[in-house]
């Protein structure tokens, strides 16, 4: 599915549980991580995560696609459109859109750990970032530093 398509489903989504056109443009955003897709409040224009339609399908992308149209349409008729909002809530349960997307696996990489260890008096630091022990001194006695132990974790 191409941007031109994801347009035109977009626009049939909006008349068939709406019944209100869609005027703006719907695009796919392959940069987009942690969310299903986004409404743009400045532009109006609506962003869709590709990974979400590759990897569930065009039930997945129907549902995100419904659930950004209930912040466009709400936001365009002055009404509350952000999640928190009691006509956004029974906009998508009237429309049936879902309330969050599917998470994607693997979104997380694995996450690595350096431990560093004073030679004097054995204080251990955890680290996320990688230094170099020979320009810092342990803050307890100024012994030397050295690394210990590089530990991945997901």
């Amino acid at each position: 599915m191409n941007d031109k398509e994801l347009q035109i489903l977009v626009e049939k989504i909006s008349f068939k549980y709406f019944n209100k056109p869609f005027f703006h443009r719907a695009s796919f955003n392959k940069r987009l991580r942690t969310t299903g897709g986004r409404y743009l409040l400045k532009s109006h224009n609506i962003e869709i995560n590709y990974s979400h339609y590759e990897k569930f399908g065009e039930k997945e992308l129907e549902g995100i696609i419904k659930h950004e149209l209930c912040h466009y349409h709400l936001h365009l008729e002055g009404k509350g459109h952000m999640h928190r909002d009691r006509d956004f809530k029974e906009l998508l349960a009237k429309v049936g859109a879902p309330r969050y997307c599917k998470p994607l696996e693997n979104t997380q990489t694995a996450k690595k750990r350096y431990v560093y260890q004073c030679d004097s008096c054995n204080h251990q630091y955890i680290r996320k970032k990688r230094m170099d022990p020979s320009k810092y001194s342990c803050g307890r006695c100024r012994g030397k530093i050295k690394l210990v132990d590089a530990v991945v974790q997901s």
